[in-house]
């Protein structure tokens, strides 16, 4: 990755691609999966500052179980996790997002080593920025070394510079919204970063009753749905696009078959929608949908075979009272 570095502190630093290579492969994205049948769009994009914002008002929706059972785990049995490993160990986070749940571990850490370097992953820029500056003001014995980057950019590159051991922390069922084949390549990635002996703290959600899979991701007050909706919002902001976000419903429907909610967006009406910068123009018949995630759930033998396969071994197992979420520890084989 080639990298502008931003040395806000001298506990924190942020290096951001030289190139804003997320918004051509956003254009690309948007060209191929919406004139595709059928049509897509990546979750990879819901992530702009508005679906930052709308995502982290989605976990604390009570509905959305998944962030209190993981935050409840990582409460009770945090000083067990990190001393699983030999300390001192840094941090590596993909997806740290606000980093509410990280704090737990970095407190823990810090109480069985002097000094934390923490290396979180964030696609987004502002949201790094914040997250660690609050860390680093709350933490005195923690550094930052920060990347804003798509993991795929920077996993197995040599880009990241670690002090092994390292724990790899990937958490909220991240690795959940990654089709079977690709979160191979990701944890495959993530090994070839990491050593042997090093360790990953996975969390995913556990496969359950459909109806109660189905409500965390249809809540009644509309979130989830704005959420959702934001990607044809951003199309419309950066692409000049006219959806009329009012003319598509989201819809998300459990498959016990394949343990994935797939998430859609679904046209009310027959309608014809242009998006001027990138010259496309696009006709939907009424109830066409354009498929925007899957969210894929696991067993724990789920969770050891993906392991197995990507070069790690299941250590230890954490769940929450309830039994909806697990936390994983796996070890670098």
């Amino acid at each position: 990755m080639s990298a502008l570095a931003n040395r806000i502190s001298d506990r924190l630093e942020i290096l951001t691609a030289s190139q804003p290579v997320h918004v051509a492969s956003f254009a690309e994205d948007v060209r191929h999966g919406l004139q595709a049948l059928p049509r897509w769009l990546s979750p990879r994009y819901f992530y702009d500052d508005l679906g930052s914002t709308l995502f982290e008002a989605i976990t604390r929706l009570p509905e959305y179980y998944l962030t209190r059972a993981e935050t409840e785990i990582l409460r009770e049995y945090g000083w067990e996790i990190v001393r699983a490993l030999d300390a001192p160990f840094e941090i590596l986070e993909l997806g740290s997002g606000s980093a509410v749940k990280t704090r737990l571990l970095i407190e823990e850490t810090l109480r069985v080593q002097r000094w934390l370097r923490y290396c979180p992953i964030d696609i987004s820029p502002e949201a790094l920025h914040e997250s660690a500056s609050r860390l680093v003001s709350a933490f005195p014995n923690l550094s930052i070394t920060a990347y804003a980057a798509d993991y795929f950019a920077v996993l197995g590159t040599g880009d990241i510079s670690l002090k092994h051991p390292v724990l790899a922390l990937l958490l909220g069922s991240n690795i959940g919204n990654y089709e079977p084949v690709r979160a191979r390549e990701l944890l495959l990635a993530l090994a070839a970063t990491l050593r042997t002996g090093d360790g990953l703290l996975l969390g995913a959600d556990l496969k359950k009753n459909p109806e109660a899979l189905e409500l965390a991701y249809n809540d009644p007050t509309g979130v989830t749905a704005a959420f959702n909706k934001n990607l044809l919002g951003r199309i419309n902001r950066e692409f000049d696009g006219d959806f009329d976000l009012q003319q598509f419903d989201h819809v998300a429907r459990y498959d016990p078959g394949r343990g994935v909610v797939d998430s859609f967006l679904g046209s009310r009406r027959a309608q014809r929608v242009r998006i001027a910068t990138l010259d496309m123009e696009l006709d939907f018949d009424a109830g066409d949908r354009i498929h925007t995630e899957s969210s894929y759930k696991f067993s724990v033998p789920d969770l050891g075979a993906l392991g197995a396969a990507s070069g790690f071994a299941l250590k230890k197992t954490w769940f929450d009272a309830q039994h909806r979420f697990c936390v994983a520890l796996f070890l670098r084989t």
